[in-house]
């Protein structure tokens, strides 16, 4: 790059991740611009989660014990909290932003080594990150409809109630043990048996788990998209309820309960290996159970968004120890990965699909915004004929430019 630039010196690779001040703020709105131009619209969705960076000892920028999602256990490890936005079958990472636990945020020497920002060190979660996320991006005119989320997001109502006072859609998943009442429930005041009247409402009858709620209700088999091995199906189950997550009221020998709070939908899942699944969702009550389901499923695509960055471009390889280093390190990757994506769907649309992106998931062209200040490469028209027969020696060449890309991303770029 510096020989290409006429720069006369050069750097080491790790030299331009992790050192100089660069602002990342214009590629982070230049890849949300890039985003939406890509996969955004009405049915497009962008999915809350996380992921695990498993790393040995301590002085790694937010490295320590914490579940791991990617473990499936508490692991040393760094966590990081990004929204993907998806249509159909293709996600795209928005920029993952590093989640710093309790014992960065209270120790500032460690802190002032890792290089962390003024801005990046008060007390957080996952789930505040994601509706910072939701709030950038809404600002960088992204295009999106509903907003779903695991049961990591799911149990706070300060998460689930964020995104209803910015009027978003959203599906979270809840513990089954989680108290819901029915919709109808009614507010009476307590018979004073002595003493003075009661002058706080209580609900007039007792709230039961999400999994009691659900469990006279009438459950159908349904299937919410094509796959690559079939049409997956599970048996779903929606009631309209009103979570107990109203303020605390003391009512009678049942001690502190929560009020019912905000009508929303209870829906149920029973996957054919006999796991169960509860989901709360604010879409309109009018909504069907095959939109109900379609929707909370909506969310398994981040998987793809995660899995598919780590194991092709890199995200959980990075060795430096510095925020900056691993921001941009998550940039880079994330750049690209979304670059992929972007031929993938250029080949696509040429008569091919790559590992199951099927027609239906094709976002429609739109004329690319702030076309003078884009640092993005121009597409350019994929042949509709199959590709030749590779050549080594220029899949050798092109997993020396891009890194351990694997075959399915190579082809497309061969193509062109």
């Amino acid at each position: 790059m510096a020989e290409r630039l006429g720069l006369g010196t050069h750097g080491r690779p790790h030299h331009f991740v992790s050192a100089g001040n660069r602002n990342a703020a214009p590629l982070l709105e230049e890849l949300a611009r890039k985003a939406d131009d890509l996969l955004g619209g009405d049915d497009a969705v962008p999915v809350a989660d996380d992921t695990a960076l498993p790393k040995k000892g301590g002085a790694s920028v937010g490295v320590a014990p914490q579940y791991a999602s990617a473990l499936g256990k508490r692991a040393n490890c760094q966590t990081l909290a990004s929204l993907a936005l998806a249509r159909g079958e293709v996600p795209a990472m928005a920029g993952p932003r590093l989640f710093l636990p309790d014992g960065w945020i209270a120790d500032p020497e460690r802190r002032q080594r890792a290089g962390v920002p003024a801005g990046f060190r008060t007390p957080g979660t996952e789930p505040g990150i994601a509706i910072e996320e939701i709030d950038r991006l809404r600002a960088a005119g992204l295009r999106f409809g509903a907003v779903p989320a695991d049961a990591g997001y799911g149990p706070s109502a300060p998460s689930r109630q964020a995104p209803s006072v910015r009027d978003l859609r959203w599906a979270v998943g809840i513990p089954r043990r989680r108290k819901a009442c029915p919709a109808d429930v009614a507010r009476i005041f307590p018979a004073a048996g002595r003493g003075r009247p009661r002058r706080r409402h209580i609900p007039d009858r007792k709230s039961p788990p999400a999994e009691a709620v659900l469990a006279g209700a009438a459950w159908r088999s349904i299937s919410w998209r094509r796959g690559t091995k079939g049409r997956p199906s599970a048996r779903f189950a929606a009631l309209r309820v009103r979570v107990a997550d109203g303020p605390a009221r003391r009512i009678g020998d049942l001690g502190n309960r929560h009020m019912p709070g905000e009508e929303v939908w209870l829906i149920g899942e029973r996957r054919t290996n006999g796991e169960r699944r509860f989901h709360l969702s604010n879409l309109p009550a009018g909504t069907s159970l095959r939109a109900l389901a379609a929707t909370v499923k909506a969310r398994w695509v981040c998987e793809q968004a995660h899995q598919q960055p780590k194991e092709e471009l890199g995200l959980d390889h990075f060795e430096g120890r510095s925020w900056a280093g691993l921001r941009r390190h998550a940039l880079m990757t994330t750049i690209a990965h979304a670059f992929l994506q972007a031929r993938r769907l250029t080949g696509a649309e040429g008569g091919r699909t790559h590992r199951g992106t099927a027609a239906c998931a094709r976002p429609a062209r739109r004329p690319a915004r702030h076309a003078a200040a884009s640092v993005w490469p121009a597409q350019p028209t994929m042949p509709a004929s199959q590709p030749k027969p590779r050549n080594q020696t220029s899949v050798r060449s092109a997993k020396v430019v891009l890194g351990p890309v694997r075959a399915r991303f190579i082809t497309p770029l061969q193509a062109a």
